[in-house]
Parts: C-alpha cells; sequence; structure tokens
C-alpha cells in the first residue's frame, strides 16, 4: 500500500529539508519543485508566473504572462485558478503512482480523499531568521528583513490554503503531526520520523 505524506510549513522552519530527508530516509519519492516544472511544461503560463500563483491566493492580474508573450483575459481570476486545478491534477497523479512527500499546495486538502498522513512544520521566529541567514548569501540583511520577509510569504500560504481548502492554515485540527523545529537538528527529526513511517511503508 502507498504511503502519502504531506508538509505544510512555516517558511524558514525547515518544513523542506524535513520532508527531503525523510522521503531520501524511506526511499520514497519527493515532490516540490518538480511539481512547478510539470505546471511550466503543461500550462501556457510562464514559469515566474506559475512561481508567483502556485501558492497565493487568486488575485486579478493585468496582464498575465503567458510563456514569452503578453495576454489580457475576460476573468483576471482564471490564470490563478487554472494553475491550481492543474496542479491538483499533477500532484494527485504523482500521488497514485507510488508512495512519496508532498511539499505544500494544500496538498493534505487537495489529497484529503487519498488519506495522507498530514505533517506541519513550523519554529519561534530567531530559529526561522537563522535558517534564513543560513540560506541567505547576503550578509547584510538585517533581522527586520528577514521578519518583513517571512510574514510576507507566509501571509500567502495562509491567504492560498485558506482560500482554497475553507480551513486555516497551520491549525491543529488540521493535522495529524505538528512539528517544532524550533533549535532542532533537522536531519536527526528525519532520522525519527523515518522510524515512525517506516511500519506504515511496510502496509
Amino acid at each position: 500500500m502507498s504511503l502519502l505524506i504531506t508538509v505544510g510549513r512555516e517558511f524558514g522552519s525547515g518544513g523542506r529539508e524535513l520532508g527531503r530527508r525523510l522521503a531520501d530516509n524511506l526511499h520514497i519519492a519527493y515532490y516540490d519543485k518538480e511539481i512547478l516544472q510539470e505546471l511550466v511544461k503543461n500550462t501556457p503560463y510562464s514559469q515566474r508566473y506559475i512561481e508567483e500563483v502556485s501558492e497565493a491566493k487568486p488575485v486579478p492580474l493585468f496582464p498575465i504572462h503567458y510563456g514569452v508573450s503578453w495576454s489580457n483575459v475576460n476573468d483576471p481570476f482564471s490564470p490563478s485558478t487554472d494553475v491550481f486545478k492543474k496542479q491538483n491534477e499533477i500532484m494527485r497523479e504523482m500521488a497514485l503512482k507510488s508512495s512519496c512527500v508532498i511539499i505544500g499546495r494544500a496538498a493534505d486538502y487537495v489529497l484529503r480523499d487519498l488519506h495522507p498522513y498530514r505533517l506541519f512544520v513550523y519554529a519561534d521566529m530567531p530559529s526561522k531568521i537563522a535558517r534564513c541567514r543560513e540560506r541567505d548569501s547576503n550578509p547584510n540583511i538585517t533581522d527586520k528583513e528577514i521578519i518583513k520577509n517571512i510574514k510576507r510569504i507566509e501571509k500567502n500560504r495562509r491567504s492560498f490554503y485558506d482560500f482554497y481548502a475553507n480551513a486555516t492554515w497551520g491549525a491543529k485540527e488540521n493535522y495529524d503531526l505538528l512539528i517544532n523545529t524550533s533549535g532542532q537538528d533537522i536531519k536527526e527529526l528525519a532520522n525519527a520520523l523515518a522510524v515512525y513511517f517506516e511500519p506504515r511503508l511496510e502496509k
């Protein structure tokens, strides 16, 4: 029986790394940027536009960037919802193909009929700032700028999830396991989670 794990995460919590390491430990597929790549192949929209809307609440945008050209549409929301619908189709195909970990994109809600194990990864602000600094090559960026960026991205993720799932992003009742990575080693957490999930993978 296939094992499906979805990972919602606060920005800077290490959720993406945790999901990737967990997938590696379990020797199952991992899907994140791969979903974007499939969207670029299977929609008329540019990669930049897809990256902007793939985890954001739909808003009316004019003009819309199609590939290398610009175009207006009658329904200003349709490009966003088109991307969401195609993204859902791609995630479902991936989930049905084999056991896997899928990052973000309200996958826990979209694939709810497949009964995924729904993880949500969070951390305190100092831990998120520290992880953002590890990834950012700009040594001059201030904590204030990092916090502003974290809040902006999380606002988009929250709006996206709340809009499409009609539920509250990060609310404990929407997930099977909440993981606090504050001050924790992501590799060690992934190892512990793998021990938890391995028996379920064998069923």
